[in-house]
């Protein structure tokens, strides 16, 4: 009977932490990007205030820079704004780590695919690695690396953010009909749960 119980417990306990945990996440960071953009508007605003609106407020700003950043010739100031960051010994490290981990994630204007969930397989080992191809040609690469129809493959490490970038023929791997996005969180979580990849699996079924 109270082994019937515990295990209710613990069915009703892993039920029920990831929506607590993405709902906690979730109010975590509204009210720090409220409190923020209160912050920054209050000097404007004075003490009136209707809830939601500094979260309101720091949307339009997104957006506005998502549109300014759109525009031409807006590259150049940014460069401008990114010389502190790009400069400095650790700081350096930091912000171009996250600048191109963000820029693997966002729309390319070109219509080429670059990002693409691939299973790498060694020939002659009954092996395959779940990677993502990050570039689609090793043409521009400094001298050093071997030349041919090769490409990169990053393969994501389970349970931390962390992987290794290898660099192989083409006909090595085979695209697989998941996103990257997908992927990526089958991938941290060591393919344990099949609820990400569901709906890509249903789509090559007859």
């Amino acid at each position: 009977m109270i082994k019937q119980l515990s295990q209710y417990f613990f069915r009703g306990l892993i039920t029920a932490l990831p929506l607590g945990l993405t709902v906690y996440l979730l109010y975590i960071f509204l009210r720090w990007t409220e409190t923020l953009a209160m912050q920054l508007v209050r000097p404007f605003i004075g003490e009136f205030y209707v809830p939601g609106m500094g979260l309101l407020l720091g949307i339009t700003g997104i957006f506005l820079l998502g549109v300014l950043m759109s525009q031409r010739g807006v590259g150049k100031l940014l460069s401008l704004v990114e010389l502190p960051f790009t400069n400095l010994p650790v700081v350096k490290s930091i912000y171009s780590s996250l600048k191109d981990f963000a820029d693997y994630f966002a729309p390319k204007r070109d219509s080429a695919p670059q990002q693409t969930a691939v299973t790498l397989k060694v020939p002659g080992l009954d092996l395959e690695v779940v990677g993502l191809i990050t570039r689609q040609s090793v043409d521009d690469l400094p001298s050093g690396f071997l030349r041919g129809d090769r490409v990169a493959v990053y393969l994501p490490m389970g349970y931390m953010i962390g992987g290794y970038t290898v660099f192989v023929p083409r006909d090595w791997v085979q695209p697989i009909d998941v996103s990257v996005e997908e992927a990526m969180r089958a991938s941290m979580f060591a393919w344990m749960s099949t609820s990400g990849t569901e709906g890509a699996s249903s789509r090559t079924r007859p």
